[in-house]
Order: C-alpha cells, then sequence, then structure tokens
C-alpha cells in the first residue's frame, strides 16, 4: 500500500511539474492604463466599463478605507508615502481662484472654491502592471504592481479633470526599488 501511495505522489508531482513548464515571456515591466468601474455611457451595456453598484462600492471601500485607515500605505504621485491624515485630506481640497465678472467692467475677483469628493465620485481605477505571454498558446497573465482610485477634480486653472487620488502598492518590492533607485 505504501509503494502505491509514493508512486501515486510521484505522478502527480511529474504531472503538477509538467503543468508549470508553460514559459511566460515578459511583455512588459510597467504598463499603467486606466479602467472604468462605472459606464460613462448610458448606452453601453451594463457590464461595458462597468461593476455593478455593490461590486464597485465594495471595491472603493476597500481601496479607501483601507488608505484612511492605514491599513494600505498610500504613496503620492511621486511615490512617496503619505499619511493617513494627507489621505483625509484628499478627499476636501480648497482652491482659490482669481476670477472674472461677467459683466462690464469684468474686474478681476479672487474667491475660494472648496470642493469635496466622495467614494461616489471614484469611477476609474489606475493600475500599474507587469504582463507576461505564453508564445505557445498565447496565454496572457498580469501581475497587479499598484492601484489608484481615480475622481474628476479642478486643477489650478479651475479646469476639471481625471486625477489618481494616491497609489497603493500591493508589490512591495516595487516601492523598495523605487526607493533605492532615488
Amino acid at each position: 500500500m505504501k509503494i502505491s501511495t509514493i508512486i501515486l505522489f510521484i505522478i502527480l508531482i511529474i504531472g503538477f511539474m509538467g503543468c508549470q513548464n508553460e514559459e511566460l515571456n515578459v511583455i512588459t515591466k510597467k504598463i499603467q492604463y486606466d479602467v472604468n468601474i462605472k459606464s460613462p455611457s448610458p448606452d453601453y451595456d451594463w457590464w461595458i466599463q462597468n461593476l455593478v453598484g455593490p461590486e464597485r462600492e465594495r471595491l472603493i471601500d476597500l481601496i479607501v478605507d483601507g488608505a484612511i485607515s492605514g491599513k494600505w500605505q498610500a504613496y503620492d504621485y511621486f511615490n512617496d508615502s503619505i499619511s493617513v491624515l494627507e489621505v483625509r485630506t484628499i478627499f476636501s481640497d480648497t482652491l482659490v481662484a482669481t476670477m472674472m465678472n461677467d459683466f462690464p467692467p469684468y474686474d478681476l475677483y479672487d474667491t475660494v472654491i472648496i470642493s469635496t469628493i466622495s467614494k461616489s465620485d471614484i469611477e476609474r481605477i489606475r493600475f500599474l502592471e507587469e504582463w507576461y505571454i505564453n508564445s505557445d498558446n498565447l496565454y496572457f497573465s498580469k501581475k497587479i504592481i499598484g492601484i489608484a482610485p481615480i475622481a474628476k477634480r479642478l486643477d489650478f486653472n479651475g479646469i476639471e479633470r481625471w486625477q489618481p487620488l494616491f497609489w497603493v502598492y500591493v508589490d512591495e518590492s516595487f516601492i523598495k526599488d523605487v526607493s533605492n533607485n532615488n
């Protein structure tokens, strides 16, 4: 009985190793792109560029609440770590802008614009990934390095733009490599 168990075990190991022989070739070590998680058009089918509401909310809660609580270390655009307090302040922004009256004499005046971002304003996720492919069967594999929630924000000129709020790196070796190269 023991010999048959050992033989079965060896066969399983050989079979497992045979499955692992697929060679994945690196396509790129870094690629960054945005994915809509809330459909930009009501004319699209529900699943095109869209996560259903509860799934989208769970994903955003996981990322944002984790960064706000300190469970996930958040980073800014330059890959510098930011504190929990800094993450919290991202969701409320104060901008001082110089505006021009719409009527004569078209005087300039300063105004304070306070904008807040709620979780429901996050409609995109930016991914930083590594891509691999098996040239024998076109099996494609991705490794997520980092994720950033994206919302529309006003820039210094008062123009609304898509902006990543912060980054969370799921591959800690990436941020160590970036830190060592600076």
